[in-house]
């Protein structure tokens, strides 16, 4: 993965050495910097013992416990056919559900339940939903803090219980249990996976390979937040809508708060876009409208499978030949680069670009431990709990005491 910025750096060594030191501090606490090292022989005995004729694993679980692994799980998707098909409930829609439970065999479907509290009420209330239907404690597996009130009810039940390490928030969880598990269970390579974010890890606070990179690109984010409010990831891959719907949430919930030494409301907003779809929609309005995002190009540098566009001439549309024999991958590339540099002669628009060496494993362990790593030290310089979230806490509240009040 190479991250190349196209905005001004900020040059005082002594504001980045600081900035460096706190986030090595932070490791003592914060548990998501040691994932990339951890021991996962219990996850693959557990996967290797699995029963073969379970072809499905559906995850009940919302936010944090189900994107990170959706966003692996459907960038490797159209290059390696799944071992077990995962499906995400991640809605109390009564649409959503019944159409996902209409896709599978329940007979050959294995339910992991994720909730770090335990009490989670979308999560809870669709298990209680299927639970009704099917009490076999050998359906369900449930992922969850310990000696939370779900870890109870399924010693009770006698079903196996994964426990999340300790400190590792929701949204920074996909390199746990939570994601390790399903991912696993579906074939792909979760040491892999691992091994990409310990190489960033390593370049970050080892070799200094990345750390000058991301410190530059957080001090821009920065110092500059009140004009460039708003950034924009463009990913120019199908494959990694997922990862912008992950990152929105990384990003929203990490660095919008008050701050921890004033009353001042501060975050960053961020934006997911796909291209070349969204070049013929939310371009427009980067392109022309208020100067206050930012841009982050991310783009494969392989791509499978290898298609080329036919060289034949078509009636009335000769104009178009020049696309002959172009691969599509090119083409993508092509349309990528044209709008980076329409960007850059704007002037005004801040932008970068991240390209992914494949489509493996790796490549997206490295690409989510980086956005992990940034999140983090924007969220020590904007001087916010980058690991709370009690704006989302607030509405959870009032709806407990509104289903309180329908059941009294």
């Amino acid at each position: 993965m190479k991250n190349r910025l196209y905005f001004d750096r900020l040059d005082n060594e002594l504001i980045k050495d600081d900035l460096f030191n706190k986030i090595k501090l932070e490791r003592e606490n914060i548990g998501y910097y040691t994932l990339p090292k951890q021991n996962i022989y219990e996850i693959l005995e557990f996967v290797n013992d699995f029963d073969i004729n379970i072809e499905n694993i559906m995850v009940l679980g919302i936010g944090g416990s189900s994107l990170g692994a959706k966003a692996v799980y459907e960038f490797l998707k159209p290059i390696q056919k799944p071992k077990r098909n995962l499906f995400f409930f991640e809605s109390t829609d009564p649409l959503n559900i019944s159409t996902l439970l209409n896709q599978v065999d329940i007979k050959k479907t294995h339910f992991l339940v994720i909730s770090k509290s335990g009490g989670t009420v979308e999560t809870i209330s669709i298990f209680k939903y299927i639970f009704a239907q099917n009490s076999d404690a050998k359906n369900y597996t449930f992922i969850t803090d310990i000696g939370s009130n779900l870890d109870k009810f399924a010693q009770d039940l006698g079903s196996k219980v994964f426990y999340l390490p300790p400190n590792v928030g929701g949204r920074f969880s996909v390199l746990s249990v939570v994601g390790l598990i399903p991912l696993a269970l579906s074939g792909i390579d979760i040491q892999a996976l691992l091994n990409g974010a310990k190489k960033i890890n390593k370049s970050f606070f080892e070799n200094r390979k990345l750390r000058d990179t991301l410190i530059d690109k957080a001090l821009f984010y920065a110092k500059n937040h009140e004009r460039y409010s708003i950034n924009c990831i463009f990913a120019y891959s199908e494959s990694l809508k997922y990862f912008t719907e992950w990152f929105v949430q990384l990003w929203g919930e990490s660095l919008g708060k008050k701050q921890r030494h004033s009353i001042a409301n501060i975050g960053l907003t961020p934006i997911g876009l796909i291209g070349p779809k969204d070049q013929h929609s939310f371009l427009q309005l980067i392109m022309e409208g208020k100067r206050d995002k930012t841009v982050t190009f991310i783009k494969l540098k392989k791509f499978t499978p290898k298609m080329k566009i036919p060289n034949i001439s078509l009636p009335h549309l000769e104009s178009l030949d020049t696309l002959n024999s172009i691969d599509f991958h090119k083409l993508i590339n092509m349309q990528c680069d044209s709008v980076k540099e329409a960007l850059l002669n704007e002037k005004e628009i801040p932008i970068d670009e991240i390209v992914i060496s494949a489509v493996d494993a790796k490549s997206i362990g490295e690409l989510i431990y980086y956005y992990e790593l940034l999140t983090s030290l924007v969220g020590e310089l904007l001087d916010v709990n980058t690991y709370n979230q009690p704006g989302v806490e607030a509405g959870k509240i009032i709806l407990k005491e509104k289903l309180n009040s329908s059941n009294s």
